[in-house]
């Protein structure tokens, strides 16, 4: 799939959605729970077992080899992944020293 900034994508095995923050140039297959997501919610699908670590709410998931960035927006049971790989939460900026 080719995905643009901004675009939302949703789970069609429970309730995670995500927003596009930053896209790879080329095509991608991001999966949750091991089932790709869509553009729009269209319906049920099965998860797989073995990728349910969850996707925590207001946490970035990134790629920078991909050049992929993720927002959760609603959290749920499943791994995110691109092309297979699960993505790791993205790590925050230090804040600057104040003295």
């Amino acid at each position: 799939m080719k995905l643009s900034a901004g675009q939302t994508l949703a789970s069609t095995v429970d309730a995670v959605t995500v927003v596009v923050i930053r896209a790879p140039e080329g095509e991608v297959v991001i999966t949750c729970g091991g089932a790709q997501m869509v553009a729009a919610k269209s319906g049920a699908g099965v998860p797989d077992p073995s990728q349910q670590d969850g996707a925590l709410l207001g946490k970035r998931y990134a790629d920078d080899s991909l050049g992929l960035e993720l927002l959760c927006t609603k959290a749920g049971p499943g791994t995110l992944a691109a092309n297979g790989q699960p993505l790791p939460l993205k790590d925050a900026k230090p804040l600057p020293a104040s003295d």
